[in-house]
């Protein structure tokens, strides 16, 4: 499975079958990543979701992909770092049910944020060291998944992301 860590837009991946949200528990648009993914996706996205919310801790949720190019996006609620105990525990959860949504799905292609980073304050190294480790432990269970593109907002956040997964520096998306 090849993995990018990239510098770029989530929202407007042509070539991916998934675009992974950083949900809030509402299930609606917020700022980061939420918000870009919300407002690329439309006004549909948050009319479908809002009889789904609230999103379990640790949860994903599957939905279409509306106006965005990817015709689907999972869902993840990661915990906010200031205002829950067992982060890591919760952490590794959300990243169980995206790899779990990914092989239910059977999707070869996805773009996933740094899940849980900016606005949910998860210290961006331990984020990098628990996503690598579940994705590695579940490359096994899902051979459909072909490659996965991780999204962050810097060059430090690039390193620290490609470092934890052996990662393909692939610049700019």
């Amino acid at each position: 499975m090849k993995v990018e860590v990239v510098i770029g837009n989530i929202a407007s991946q042509p070539d991916a079958q998934a675009v992974v949200n950083s949900a809030n528990a509402n299930l609606r648009r917020g700022s980061g990543v939420a918000g870009a993914i919300h407002a690329a996706a439309g006004a549909e996205l948050e009319a479908y979701c809002r009889p789904l919310a609230p999103l379990v801790l640790g949860g994903a949720l599957t939905t279409p992909g509306f106006g965005l190019p990817s015709p689907r996006i999972i869902q993840v609620r990661a915990p906010d770092f200031l205002n829950n105990d067992q982060l890591e525990l919760h952490y590794e959860r959300a990243i169980l049910s995206m790899m779990d949504a990914l092989r239910i799905h059977r999707i070869a292609s996805v773009a996933i944020p740094a899940i849980g980073i900016g606005v949910f304050r998860f210290p961006p190294a331990l984020a990098a060291s628990i996503m690598a480790r579940v994705r590695s432990e579940g490359a096994a269970a899902n051979p459909t998944l072909r490659w996965v593109r991780i999204y962050v907002t810097s060059e430090e956040r690039r390193a620290v992301s490609a470092s934890a997964f052996g990662a393909v520096h692939e610049g700019q998306a």
